[in-house]
């Protein structure tokens, strides 16, 4: 396997983009080498299979969709309460329609999983870790709710960012004097997140 750092980045993004627009079965390695213009074969140098280019991709969603430690750092500085936890919906809504690609990779891997028992069991340990690492952040930062709270929360925006990033304008009217997605953000939070 070729050791060039910056290549196999550019590479497993480029797989990213072909994932969240060609879905899994668009994804080969032809296809990655096309996105990154490069020459045909590049990325079979890189990755040993089909497998490997799937566990490298999750890797770098995780980075590409983790939020911004300085923006965490800021938002904490805020009392701890239902608002604090509404600015980082808002923070996560944003981090999705930014990259939409990326977010859209995650929900295609989520499928792909569905069909690959190799995979999910990677895929669900890893999904699983983030959701835990949600309910310890929660914990920590001293917002209200509980673990349920963040495990609702956690399925109701994953729903919202799913409609929004699949079917945006589905929503729209639904609930009348609500906005998409701010009003609707602004809904889930008072509805699931306890005042206190």
């Amino acid at each position: 396997m070729v050791r060039n750092p910056e290549r196999r980045g550019a590479l497993v993004d480029a797989a990213v983009e072909v994932l969240a627009r060609e879905g899994a079965r668009g994804l080969t390695f032809r296809a990655v080498d096309t996105e990154a213009e490069v020459p045909v074969g590049t990325a079979s140098n890189y990755f040993t299979g089909r497998d490997d280019l799937l566990r490298q991709i999750d890797a770098r969603l995780h980075e590409r969709l983790a939020p911004d430690p300085a923006v965490i750092e800021r938002l904490l500085e805020a009392p701890k309460d239902r608002s604090l936890v509404l600015a980082f919906m808002r923070d996560l809504m944003g981090r999705a329609l930014r990259d939409r690609s990326g977010f859209l990779a995650g929900y295609e891997m989520r499928i792909e999983a569905s069909r690959r028992p190799e995979l999910r069991a990677s895929y669900m340990k890893s999904v699983r870790g983030d959701l835990e690492y949600g309910i310890e952040f929660h914990r920590q930062a001293g917002l209200p709710g509980g673990d349920e709270t963040v495990t609702v929360l956690y399925l109701a925006m994953r729903g919202l960012i799913l409609e929004q990033l699949t079917l945006p304008g589905v929503l729209d009217g639904v609930l009348p004097g609500v906005d998409v997605p701010d009003g609707l953000l602004e809904r889930i939070v008072e509805t699931i997140v306890p005042e206190g």
